[in-house]
C-alpha cells in the first residue's frame, strides 16, 4: 500500500497548523478508481487544504522608509560594512554569508533574512533569492536590494504584511555578483562603453554568458564544468547546494520582466519563443512583477515595446550561458530576469524614485514562492527520501526532493494531478489538487520500499 498525508502536523511539519489526516489505501481493498475518487473527495471537502496561513495584503500602515534619505551608491567596502551593521542590529533576523570571491578577491556576500536566522531553516519554509549587479555597471538593483533588506527588517514588527512574509520565507539577497565590474563603473553613465569595462568582470567576461548551457549535456542534472569565472562558480555552487524555489536576477538598460528560456533550439538572434515546460508559471510570475510596476506594465519604455511589460528571453534576443536558464535546468529553482531602468547607472538622486516604482513588485514577486504545492516525501518509517521525483501530469519537468525530503512545486492556480516516485520505492498514487493564488497546498507522500511489498 501507499500512504498519502493531506496535510499533516507532526515531526516533519511542526511549522504548520493544518489538521492532520493520514489516508491508507490498501491495494486489495480499493481499486485505483476508488482511491482516486476518495482523494478527490478529500480535496474538494477541504481536507487537502492550505498550510494554515495566508499572507496579508498591503495595508495603510505607515512604513519605515527612512533609508531613502540622502541617497547614494555604496562602494564595495561600504556595502560590506552596511550588511555587517544590519546583522548586528537585527541579530535574530539577519545573517551575512560569503559564498565565494570575485576574480580580484572581493567577497561575494549574501544577507539571509528570516526569524531565528541562526537556527536551522524550519522544515518546508521555502527559500527565495534576489541577485543583483551581475553586470557591474547595472546598479539600480544593487541599491534596491540594500533598500529591501532595510525595509524588511525595519518593518518586520510594524507591518503585518512584511512580518508574515518574513515569518514564512527564507529570503536571500545578493546585492552584487560582480563587485570588480562595479569598481570600474561610473555613476551617470547610462550605456555600457564599447569596451564593456564595468559590465564584465575583471577577466573581461560577461557573467551572464558564463553558465553551463542547457544543450551541453543531455543529462541536465549533471554539470560539465567549462572553466567558469570564480563569480559564476560560486553562484552555481550556491544554487546547487540549497533548495531554492524562486528567484529573480536584477539588471538594467531596459524596463521589462524576461522569462526563460533565453536560448533556443534554432539559435535565431531574436523573435522566436523558446518556452519551458513551465511557461504558464513563468508568464504568471513575470506578469506579477510587471503589473505592480507603474512603468513596466505599460510595456513602452527605453524605445522598446513589450506586451504587458514581459517577454520570453529568446524572443527578445537569444543568449547562451545565462543564469536564469541555469537555475531552471540544473536545479529546482525558477528564475526570471528583471530589467529595471533605461539608464544602467543613473544618478543617485534617482534611487528613491526607483524604489517607489519597484517596491510593490519586489514584495508581490516574493509572495509567489508560496503559490503551488509543497510537502514531504518519507518512507514508511517516517524518514525523508532525498531526490524523489515530484511529477505533475501534463508538465514535462519534475522537481526533486531536498535532503530533508521537502518539495515545492510552483504552479499557477488550477487543477492538477501529482504523484511521486523514487528509486527503490513503489510509486505513489496520483493525487488531484486544486491550487489557489493565496496559499500553498500541503500534500505529503509516504512511500513503501520494494523490499517491504512482499506479501501485500
Amino acid at each position: 500500500k501507499s500512504t498519502v498525508q493531506v496535510p499533516c502536523r507532526g515531526k516533519f511539519s511542526r511549522a504548520h497548523s493544518a489538521p492532520c489526516l493520514k489516508v491508507c489505501l490498501p491495494g486489495r481493498m480499493l481499486s485505483g478508481r476508488m482511491k482516486r475518487a476518495l482523494l478527490a473527495l478529500l480535496v474538494v471537502s477541504g481536507l487537502a487544504a492550505s498550510s494554515g496561513y495566508t499572507l496579508p495584503k498591503a495595508t495603510s500602515i505607515v512604513q519605515d522608509e527612512s533609508f531613502l534619505q540622502q541617497p547614494h551608491y555604496r562602494g564595495n567596502d561600504e556595502l560590506l560594512d552596511f550588511l555587517a551593521h544590519l546583522q548586528k542590529d537585527y541579530p535574530q533576523l539577519a545573517k551575512v554569508h560569503t559564498i565565494g570571491q570575485s576574480r580580484e578577491g572581493r567577497p561575494l556576500s549574501v544577507i539571509e533574512i528570516r526569524p531565528n536566522v541562526n537556527q536551522p531553516r524550519p522544515l518546508l519554509m521555502p527559500m527565495f533569492k534576489y541577485v543583483a549587479n551581475m553586470h557591474g555597471d547595472e546598479t539600480v538593483g544593487r541599491e534596491l536590494l540594500l533598500y529591501l533588506a532595510q525595509f524588511l527588517l525595519a518593518n518586520y514588527e510594524r507591518d503585518p504584511e512584511v512580518g508574515a512574509l518574513v515569518n514564512e520565507t527564507a529570503i536571500y539577497l545578493m546585492p552584487t555578483m560582480n563587485p570588480d565590474g562595479y569598481q570600474r563603473s561610473r555613476e551617470g553613465v547610462c550605456e555600457s562603453p564599447s569596451s564593456y569595462v564595468g559590465r564584465y568582470n575583471a577577466a573581461n567576461v560577461d557573467l551572464n554568458r558564463d553558465f553551463p548551457d542547457r544543450f551541453d549535456n543531455k543529462n541536465t542534472r549533471r554539470l560539465r564544468l567549462q572553466n567558469q569565472q570564480p563569480e559564476t562558480t560560486a553562484v552555481m555552487n550556491w544554487i546547487q547546494s540549497n533548495p531554492f524555489v524562486l528567484s529573480a536576477n536584477l539588471h538594467g538598460g531596459a524596463v521589462v520582466a524576461s522569462y526563460p528560456y533565453d536560448n533556443s533550439i534554432h539559435h535565431h538572434e531574436c523573435c522566436e519563443d523558446s518556452p519551458t515546460p513551465d511557461n504558464r508559471f513563468f508568464k504568471y510570475a513575470a506578469l506579477t512583477y510587471a503589473e505592480n510596476h507603474p512603468v513596466m506594465r505599460q510595456g513602452h519604455d527605453c524605445n522598446e515595446t513589450f506586451q504587458s511589460g514581459i517577454t520570453n528571453g529568446a524572443y527578445w534576443y537569444e543568449l547562451s550561458g545565462g543564469m536564469q536558464d541555469f537555475n531552471y535546468v540544473y536545479s529546482n529553482c525558477f528564475e526570471v530576469t528583471l530589467e529595471l531602468s533605461c539608464c544602467k547607472f543613473p544618478l543617485a538622486k534617482e534611487l528613491p524614485k526607483e524604489w517607489n516604482k519597484n517596491k510593490r513588485s519586489l514584495i508581490e514577486y516574493m509572495k509567489l514562492v508560496h503559490v503551488g504545492v509543497k510537502g514531504l516525501v518519507t518512507d514508511s518509517a517516517g524518514y525523508p527520501i532525498k531526490d524523489a521525483e515530484v511529477i505533475v501530469d501534463g508538465i514535462n519537468r519534475n522537481v526533486l526532493t531536498s535532503d530533508r525530503g521537502e518539495y515545492w512545486r510552483l504552479l499557477v492556480p488550477g487543477k492538477y494531478n501529482i504523484r511521486v516516485q523514487a528509486v527503490g520505492f513503489h510509486p505513489s498514487e496520483e493525487v488531484p489538487v486544486q491550487v489557489t493564488d493565496d496559499h500553498p497546498l500541503v500534500v505529503n507522500f509516504s512511500l513503501k520500499s520494494y523490499d517491504n511489498l512482499e506479501g501485500i
